[in-house]
C-alpha cells in the first residue's frame, strides 16, 4: 500500500532526472575512479578559477539585501497573513532552525579549520605562521565562514519561499522563490529548477555526511580504539541513514522537533563545559580581538578586494564554504520557509540569520579558540595530528586535555550523530516533498518510500566519495553541488528586490 501510494503521488518529471543523473555519477565513479576524479577535479578547478568572484560578490549581496529588507515596510509583513497561527513557539523554532542548518559543520570544522589558518596563513597577508597576528586572523576567518554570510544564503531563499508559499499560495517547489520575478514562469522552468537543486543538494548532503562519517570514525578510533575501516564506515553510514529516514517518516511535528530539542541542549551543555574547563581567559580575550578584526575587514575579505588573499587560498576556503552552503540552500529553504508561518519578516530574519550567526560565533570562539590555544601551547601538536591523522581526530586530542575526557567524548560523538541526522531529516523531507504532487500548506508531508530512496542515495554517494578521495572528494563535491545553485540564488536575489519594491 505504501509503495502504491508513493508511486501515485510521485511527480516523475522531478524525481527521475536527478535520480538517473546521480546513478550515472555513482556508476562512473565505481567503473573508473581515476577518470572520475580527474573529470570532477578539472570541473572543480574551472569553476573556482572562473567564478570565485561571482560566489563572493553574490554572498555579500545577500547579506546587504537582507539588511535592507529588515528595515523596509516589507519587514512588517506577517508570513501567512494577519491572523496566521505559528507552527511552533520561538524556542522550538530556533532550535529546529539551528540544528537543521549547521549539520556536522561546526563540529567537524570548528577545531580543524582554524589550525590551517593559524599554521599556514595566506602569503599575501604577510602574517608569520604561529604568531599572534595569525591567531587573530584564524579566528576572524572562522567567524566569517560560519556566521552572517553563509546564513544569509539560507535566510534569503527561505524568506522568498515562505512568502510565496503562504502569502501567494504558490506550490511547494523551488521555483516559487522566483514568483515575484517570473509570475508567468512555465512548468518547464519549475521542473528544471527543482531537478538542478535536488541534484545539488544530494551532492551537498553527501559531502556533509562524509564529514560526519569521518568525525564518527575518529571518535571510535580515539575513544574505543576501533581502527578505521571500510566496514566501520559503511556501518556508520547505514546507521545514520536509517535513523534520519525513520525520523523523517514521523513528520515535522514529531521526529525533527524531538531531535532538535535534544541536539541544541547537548550543544549548550558541551559548549559551556569546554568554555569553563578549557582556556577561558584566552577564549574571551582572543574572541574579542578577532571579532573586531572580523568586523573591520569584513568587506575586503568577503570579496578578496585587490588581491587580499592569493587566489588558491581564497578559492580553497572562502569560496568552498559558500559553495557548500549554496548546495544545501534551495531545498533547505523549502523546509526553513515552512517553519516561519505566523511570524513577521523581521522576526524571520532574526531567527534564521541573526540568532544562528551569533550562536555560530559563540561556538567557534569556544572550540576554535581552544584548538588554537592548545596548538600554540604544545608547539603545533594539534596541527601535526591534523596532517598525520586527519581533521576528524583533532577534537578528541583537545578533549584529552579536559576533565572527564571519555564522557565528554561520548557526548561529542552523540551530538555529531544527532547533528547530521537532524539536518538530513529536514532535507530528506523537503526533497521528497518536491517530488510529490499536490502538497499544500496544510498537508506538506510526502510518502515514506521517497524519503527512503533519497536517504539511500545520499548515503551511498557519501561512502563512495570518502572511500576514493577522502576530504578532497568532500570539497570537490561541495563545489560541484553549489555551482548551479549559485545562479538560482542570484535570481532569488533579484526576485527579493522586486518584491520589496512592490509591497507597501
Amino acid at each position: 500500500m505504501l509503495d502504491l501510494q508513493a508511486m501515485k503521488d510521485l511527480n516523475p518529471i522531478k524525481f527521475w532526472p536527478p535520480v538517473i543523473l546521480l546513478i550515472v555519477t555513482l556508476l562512473f565513479s565505481l567503473i573508473d575512479s581515476e577518470l572520475f576524479l580527474l573529470v570532477t577535479k578539472t570541473a572543480n578547478t574551472w569553476i573556482l578559477e572562473n567564478f570565485d568572484w561571482l560566489f563572493s560578490w553574490s554572498v555579500l549581496g545577500f547579506v546587504v539585501l537582507l539588511g535592507i529588507i529588515y528595515f523596509m515596510p516589507f519587514g512588517k509583513v506577517i508570513i501567512g497573513g494577519e491572523g496566521s497561527k505559528p507552527l511552533f513557539t520561538k524556542w522550538r523554532w530556533f532550535s529546529i532552525t539551528l540544528c537543521t542548518s549547521i549539520a556536522t559543520g561546526i563540529l567537524f570544522w570548528g577545531t580543524a579549520e582554524p589550525l590551517f589558518h593559524f599554521n599556514a596563513p595566506p602569503v599575501t597577508l604577510g602574517i608569520t605562521a604561529g604568531s599572534d597576528a595569525a591567531l587573530t586572523f584564524s579566528l576572524a576567518t572562522i567567524f566569517m565562514h560560519w556566521s552572517f554570510s553563509p546564513y544569509a544564503i539560507y535566510t534569503l531563499a527561505a524568506l522568498l519561499f515562505a512568502y510565496a508559499f503562504y502569502n501567494q499560495q504558490q506550490p511547494f517547489e523551488v521555483s516559487s522563490m522566483l514568483y515575484p520575478l517570473m509570475k508567468s514562469h512555465t512548468q518547464k522552468v519549475s521542473n528544471l529548477a527543482d531537478i538542478i537543486c535536488l541534484y545539488g543538494l544530494v551532492a551537498g548532503m553527501s559531502a556533509s555526511l562524509g564529514a560526519g562519517i569521518l568525525t564518527l570514525m575518529g571518535a571510535f578510533q580515539q575513544l574505543f580504539e576501533v581502527p578505521s575501516s571500510v566496514l566501520l564506515m559503511a556501518l556508520i553510514a547505514i546507521t545514520i541513514v536509517l535513523t534520519f529516514i525513520i525520523s523523517a517518516a514521523s513528520g515535522l511535528m514529531r521526529g525533527i522537533r524531538t531531535l532538535s530539542d535534544y541536539n541544541i541542549k547537548g550543544f549548550i551543555i558541551l559548549g559551556v563545559f569546554v568554555f569553563l574547563a578549557g582556556p577561558t581567559n584566552f577564549i574571551l580575550k582572543q574572541s574579542g580581538i578577532s571579532l573586531m578584526d572580523y568586523g573591520l575587514n569584513f568587506l575586503p575579505r568577503s570579496i578578496n578586494w585587490s588581491g587580499t588573499f592569493d587566489d588558491n587560498w581564497f578559492q580553497s576556503w572562502t569560496v568552498f564554504n559558500w559553495a557548500n552552503w549554496l548546495a544545501w540552500a534551495p531545498i533547505t529553504a523549502l523546509f526553513l520557509g515552512r517553519l516561519g508561518r505566523g511570524y513577521s519578516v523581521q522576526t524571520f530574519i532574526r531567527f534564521n540569520l541573526i540568532y544562528p550567526s551569533l550562536f555560530g560565533i559563540l561556538w567557534m570562539g569556544i572550540f576554535s579558540g581552544s584548538a588554537l590555544y592548545f596548538d600554540r601551547e604544545t608547539g603545533g601538536s594539534l596541527f601535526q595530528v591534523l596532517n598525520e591523522q586527519g581533521p576528524e581526530n583533532v577534537i578528541y586530542r583537545i578533549l584529552e586535555k579536559l576533565p572527564a575526557t571519555k564522557i565528554v567524548g561520548v557526548l561529542f560523538l552523540i551530538l555529531t550523530f544527532l547533528s547530521y541526522v537532524t539536518a538530513a531529516d529536514s532535507n530528506t523531507s523537503a526533497m521528497s516533498s518536491v517530488c510529490t504532487k499536490g502538497l499544500t500548506a496544510e498537508q506538506a508531508e510526502s510518502p515514506l518510500m521517497l524519503k527512503v530512496i533519497w536517504g539511500s542515495i545520499v548515503g551511498i554517494l557519501a561512502c563512495v566519495m570518502i572511500s576514493f578521495s577522502g576530504m578532497e572528494g568532500i570539497k570537490i563535491i561541495s563545489v560541484l553541488g553549489g555551482f548551479p545553485a549559485l545562479f538560482l540564488m542570484i535570481a532569488v536575489g533579484f526576485s527579493a528586490i522586486r518584491l520589496i519594491l512592490t509591497v507597501k
